[in-house]
C-alpha cells in the first residue's frame, strides 16, 4: 500500500527543514561545490525567502510520520512575453529513496493550482545538465513541460 503524502506550504518556522532540503539538492546537483556552500548559508536564505510578503514559497512532502521527503521552491515572475505573472520552479527535491512515488506529480500538482490562484499565466523550470540529468528533464515533459531553450546565469 502506498504511503500517504501531505503536501503543505511552508512557513519561516520550516527554514531549517527547507535550507537542509535545498542543501542536499544542491550537492546531488553540483558536487563540485561541496566546499562552497553549507547548509547553514542555505537554512539562513530560506529563513530570509520564507517571510510573509515575499514573493517566494515553498511547499514540502511530509511523509506519514512527518518526515519532509519532498519539497518544491515558487517565485513569481513577470514578462512581456508571459502577459504578465508567472511563475518559476526553482527548486524541486525528492529524497533519493523516495524517488519514483508519484511524490515530484503531487508538489506540481500543487504548484500548479497555487500558480492558478496567484492568475499566473504558466511556469517556468531550469533544466538541469544533459545527459547527465536526462531522467530529470523526461519527468518534466511527461508532467506537460516544453523545451524552450536553455538558461545561462550571470553573477552580480
Amino acid at each position: 500500500m502506498a504511503q500517504k503524502i501531505q503536501i503543505r506550504i511552508a512557513n519561516r518556522s520550516d527554514a531549517e527543514t527547507v535550507g537542509a532540503m535545498v542543501f542536499k539538492l544542491l550537492l546531488e546537483l553540483f558536487p563540485e561545490l561541496t566546499k562552497s556552500i553549507s547548509i547553514e548559508k542555505t537554512v539562513a536564505d530560506a529563513h530570509s525567502l520564507l517571510q510573509q510578503g515575499s514573493k517566494v514559497w515553498a511547499f514540502i512532502a511530509l511523509s506519514e510520520s512527518n518526515e519532509c521527503i519532498g519539497l518544491i521552491t515558487l517565485n513569481e515572475c513577470a514578462a512581456i512575453y508571459a502577459g504578465g505573472s508567472f511563475g518559476e520552479i526553482s527548486e524541486l527535491y525528492i529524497k533519493p529513496e523516495n524517488r519514483s512515488a508519484n511524490i515530484g506529480t503531487l508538489l506540481i500538482d500543487t504548484a500548479v493550482e497555487f500558480g492558478r490562484n496567484k492568475g499566473w499565466s504558466c511556469f517556468e523550470v531550469g533544466a538541469p545538465d544533459l545527459p547527465k540529468w536526462q531522467k530529470t528533464v523526461d519527468f518534466y515533459i511527461r508532467y506537460g513541460f516544453n523545451i524552450v531553450g536553455p538558461r545561462l546565469e550571470l553573477s552580480i
